[in-house]
């Protein structure tokens, strides 16, 4: 028996020790403190609403190509006596020089022949001068040879209805009258066909002076000189080349102006283009054109530790529209695309550069800008006077590829937040902290600077 009551003791005391425990804990536990909840603000970047003048603008890439491209196309055929000793593919010559020279003796001999002829056929007109003023001398001699026939005729008549002459007589003074009056008909007839003998004399002087204009013109085109200032893009033939008409000789890009074509995108040249009234585009010269337009230009060339600028000049748009991009082509020019070259630096804009091209439009005075990163499918955030949130639609006038401009919505000095912030929740606490790189970076988006 004493061994099974010690037994329970060994177990009971365990148990009744953890409940003493515990009531003493419970007795000596103090009330838990109770913390209030306090509402954190978000941390945000904003920017201050403001009022600038705005350039609309669109960007475009291109490949730079020479405005004008001379071919030079072989108008006679000969071999080639001369050859520039620079005409070379990527040599740049100056303006008139002698690229080919084709051998000219052919056509030389051909001026020589065909001054003769003219000369010849000149002479055979003298003649004919000299042989009608002879023939009119001629005819007034037998016409006065014919008076004095006829009068000698009238007297034998007279003397032959006395019977004083016979019959045979008075018939051999007729047939004397009758040859005198061919003689003097005979050179009639010749001062009649005169005039159409000077005429098929003068047209063919005429036809000679064509062919002798020809032949000067083919000696001339044996000479080949360079119209500008090019660099050669191509040569096709060699020296004592024989080359025939219609063969292309070389290829040479001018260098006084470049052209770069740019896609951009219908909404962005919407922006660009402004007029005070309709425009003629067939009758309107190009620079009446251009001014009324006022789009201006600058090409950029960005490229590893490059970066370079030209002013360019807006030409002339695309005759097509892409219709799977909804682009239009549009040409810009660039004067002296090889001036202020500094190697390492500033290269040349020279054929197939690719290049960043910015066209510039009119002015917008007082327009209010905002980042496009501070959009949310139409609605601004913006941290109201008690640094709440509130969520407002706006309406956009222009949308440029890195600003906006808005047109109702938004009053300038409203504090507009660039943060992304998710979730938005309409009127939960923030901690505005202005950006100022931002604001300065906006300024000069909107207005172009480079």
């Amino acid at each position: 028996m004493a061994i099974e009551k010690l037994k329970r003791w060994v177990i009971l005391l365990p148990i009744l020790a953890g409940v003493v425990t515990l009531v003493l804990l419970k007795q000596n536990q103090s009330e838990p403190l109770q913390a209030i909840a306090k509402e954190q603000p978000r941390l945000v970047r904003v920017m201050t609403a403001f009022e600038s003048t705005v350039i609309p603008q669109a960007i475009g890439h291109g490949s730079v190509r020479p405005a004008k491209i001379w071919e030079a196309v072989a108008q006679v055929k000969g071999k080639i006596l001369q050859k520039h000793p620079e005409l070379k593919k990527g040599a740049i010559l100056e303006a008139d020089s002698l690229l080919l020279q084709i051998d000219p003796t052919d056509y030389q001999l051909a001026i020589a022949q065909t001054e003769a002829d003219i000369a010849a056929t000149k002479a055979q007109l003298d003649e004919l001068s000299a042989r009608e003023a002879n023939t009119r001398k001629s005819l007034v001699i037998e016409e006065q040879a014919l008076v004095l026939r006829e009068k000698e005729l009238a007297r034998n008549k007279s003397l032959a209805r006395d019977g004083s002459i016979s019959r045979s007589k008075m018939e051999d003074q007729e047939r004397a009258l009758l040859t005198q009056q061919q003689a003097v008909q005979g050179q009639r007839n010749t001062l009649n066909l005169v005039p159409s003998q000077r005429a098929l004399l003068r047209a063919q002087l005429a036809r000679q002076a064509a062919q002798l204009s020809a032949a000067q013109r083919d000696l001339a085109d044996t000479t080949i000189r360079l119209p500008f200032a090019g660099r050669i893009a191509a040569v096709h033939v060699e020296q004592d080349q024989y080359v025939r008409e219609g063969e292309n000789l070389t290829v040479v890009d001018d260098l006084q102006l470049a052209e770069i074509e740019v896609p951009i995108p219908i909404e962005q040249i919407r922006g660009l283009l402004h007029a005070d009234g309709p425009v003629d585009l067939l009758n309107t010269p190009l620079p009446a054109l251009h001014s009324r337009l006022g789009l201006a230009a600058r090409v950029d060339l960005k490229e590893g530790i490059i970066n370079a600028s030209w002013p360019g000049r807006f030409a002339r748009m695309s005759d097509t529209l892409d219709p799977k991009t909804r682009t239009v082509g549009v040409i810009v020019e660039v004067d002296a695309p090889y001036a202020g070259m500094r190697p390492g630096e500033r290269p040349p804009l020279v054929k197939g550069l690719f290049v960043e091209v910015t066209l510039l439009g009119k002015p917008m005075n007082g327009r209010l800008i905002l980042p496009r990163s501070a959009l949310h499918q139409g609605h601004v955030y913006i941290a109201n006077a008690g640094d709440r949130l509130v969520v407002r639609p706006v309406t956009i006038s222009l949308l440029q590829p890195t600003f906006a401009v808005i047109a109702s919505g938004l009053e300038p000095g409203e504090r507009v937040i660039l943060s992304d912030l998710v979730p938005a929740i309409e009127g939960m606490l923030l901690q505005p902290q202005e950006d100022q790189q931002a604001l300065t970076r906006l300024k000069q988006q909107a207005t172009a600077a480079p």
